[in-house]
C-alpha cells in the first residue's frame, strides 16, 4: 500500500487537496479489503439488525400500539435505520482504538501519507460499510411489509439524513477511539444501546413518563428518526412538542453541530498522538 501513496507533499492547495483524496481513498479501499476479508465479522454486522427486526417486530410488535394508529412494523422500520447508524459509531471505536493500540496508526504516521487523508479514509471506509447495512436493512423491511409512500425523492432524502448521522458520528468514534483502550472501546455498546432506545425508536415518547418522554424527544437519534416517518410516509412521525413539530430541522442540525465539534477534535487528536 505504501507504493500508491504520494511520496512528496505538494505545496498549492489544489494538489495539497488531491494529495489527501489520493490518500483518503487508498487507505478506505486498504480498510474494505480487510472488511472482506473478516467474513464472521461482516456477517455479525449485518445479522444483528435483521435479528433486532425480528425480535422487536415479531416477538414484541404484537404488544405495541402506536400513538395516532398505524402498523407497529411500518412504525419501527425507521427507527430500527436510524439506530443501526448510531450504533455504527461502535464499529468505528474499536478499529480506530485497535489500529491505535497495535501501531498501525504509528505505521500511517511513519509514512509520508497526509494525516488528514488517514482519518478521511477510516470515515470513508465506514461510510460505506454502513451504506450497505442500510441496504440490506431497507431490503428486510421491504420483506416484512415496511415501504415508503411518498415517492422516490422523499425516501432518498430520509437515506441522505440517515446517512448524515451516521457521517456526523464517525467523527465521535474517532476522537473517542483515539483515547480508549480496545477493551474499553469494545464496551461502547452497551452505552448506545440505552441511549438509541431512549428516543422515539421503539415507542412514541407520548408514551413514556413524563421525564423520560422528555429526554427522548431531544435525543437527536428522535429527530432523524420522526423526519424519516414523515419522509418516508411511515406512521408515528406527529407529536405535540417544539422538538417534534420541527424534526427535519433538527435531523439536519443536530449532526452538523455533531460533526462541527467533533471532526477538529477528531483531526487535532490524531495529529497530537506523538506527544502524548
Amino acid at each position: 500500500m505504501s507504493a500508491l501513496i504520494s511520496p512528496v507533499v505538494p505545496r498549492t492547495a489544489a494538489r495539497r487537496l488531491g494529495w489527501v483524496l489520493s490518500d483518503a481513498w487508498v487507505i478506505a479501499r486498504s480498510n474494505l479489503i480487510h472488511l472482506t476479508r473478516n467474513p464472521a465479522g461482516m456477517a455479525s454486522m449485518l445479522l444483528f439488525p435483521i435479528v433486532m427486526v425480528v425480535m422487536f417486530g415479531y416477538v414484541f410488535g404484537s404488544a405495541m400500539t402506536v400513538a395516532g394508529g398505524g402498523d407497529y412494523r411500518a412504525f419501527l422500520m425507521p427507527g430500527m435505520f436510524a439506530q443501526t447508524m448510531a450504533v455504527g459509531v461502535t464499529t468505528t471505536l474499536v478499529v480506530v482504538s485497535t489500529q491505535a493500540t497495535y501501531g498501525v496508526t504509528d505505521r500511517f504516521r511513519s509514512m509520508p501519507v497526509s494525516q488528514s487523508g488517514v482519518v478521511l479514509g477510516r470515515a470513508l471506509a465506514d461510510m460505506a460499510g454502513s451504506a450497505l447495512e442500510l441496504a440490506v436493512l431497507i431490503g428486510c423491511g421491504l420483506v416484512v411489509g415496511w415501504g415508503w409512500h411518498n415517492g422516490p425523492l422523499p425516501a432518498l432524502a430520509a437515506v441522505g439524513l440517515l446517512l448524515l448521522l451516521r457521517f456526523s458520528l464517525i467523527w465521535v468514534g474517532i476522537f473517542v477511539g483515539l483515547k480508549l483502550k480496545p477493551e474499553s472501546a469494545g464496551a461502547s455498546w452497551m452505552l448506545m444501546l440505552p441511549l438509541t432506545m431512549i428516543a422515539n425508536t421503539f415507542a412514541s415518547p407520548a408514551q413514556m413518563p413524563g421525564w423520560l418522554g422528555a429526554l427522548a424527544e431531544w435525543n437527536p437519534l428522535s429527530a432523524t428518526v420522526a423526519a424519516c416517518r414523515e419522509l418516508f410516509g411511515n406512521p408515528g412521525w406527529s407529536g405535540g412538542s417544539w422538538a417534534a413539530q420541527h424534526a427535519l430541522a433538527l435531523a439536519i442540525g443536530w449532526p452538523l453541530l455533531i460533526t462541527a465539534v467533533f471532526l477538529p477534535l477528531a483531526a487535532r487528536t490524531y495529529r497530537r498522538l506523538d506527544r502524548v
